[in-house]
């Protein structure tokens, strides 16, 4: 099920905000979170600024290069936060009310690079939390489908620029994710996944 076009346009700011209705969990997409002349300027310090690196993982009994750069920050091994990122940080925790102490950063470098399906691992105090998925960039496809039943039309959604996107807390257990390569002509699109991982941490800013 495809809800948007491939194509969105900046509204004059107003954040169109969309409920999935979605069994097992929740969804939620603001389109237009940040305008575009905030989604630009992140776009081109982040881009220009993070310390980007393709990592290797474990594929069929062998070592791969992940298809997409990453970068870590907050948590016990990550980079410094840097005030940009703590910014873009606030700005989405004053309005879902969820505080994250982590972010890992995606760098899709053209439409050759992608996410294959997964559901993201437990945090370190094995229980799954919300995730806070920003973009900037070119638009990409987030593809979402059940686990279990196949009774339950997956969902293609067009992450946009400046594009806020917060996952349930028990979405992981129930959903897969992945964003597919594409033939567009596409260009660099950077996400950010902000995260909870500290054990005893509290979720809510506000009870």
């Amino acid at each position: 099920m495809n809800l948007f076009g491939e194509t969105a346009l900046f509204d004059g700011g107003i954040k169109r905000h969309t409920d999935f209705n979605m069994p097992d969990t929740k969804l939620r997409l603001w389109q237009h979170f940040f305008n575009k002349k905030e989604s630009d300027n992140y776009y081109k310090i982040l881009l220009a600024g993070t310390p980007w690196q393709q990592r290797m993982r474990k594929m069929y009994d062998k070592m791969v290069l992940d298809p997409r750069l990453t970068a870590y920050y907050g948590g016990v091994n990550g980079y410094e936060w840097t005030p940009i990122l703590q910014e873009i940080k606030q700005a989405i925790e004053n309005t879902c009310g969820i505080s994250f102490d982590r972010v890992l950063l995606n760098l899709y470098r053209d439409g050759k690079d992608s996410v294959a399906w997964h559901s993201d691992t437990l945090p370190a105090d094995g229980k799954h939390h919300h995730i806070a998925s920003v973009t900037f960039g070119d638009t990409r496809i987030f593809k979402v489908r059940h686990k279990i039943r196949k009774d339950i039309a997956g969902l293609d959604i067009p992450l946009t620029h400046g594009s806020f996107l917060l996952m349930d807390e028990n979405m992981q257990d129930h959903y897969e994710h992945h964003v597919p390569k594409t033939t567009r002509n596409v260009g660099p699109r950077i996400n950010l996944t902000f995260r909870i991982s500290e054990p005893g941490k509290p979720i809510y800013l506000n009870s």
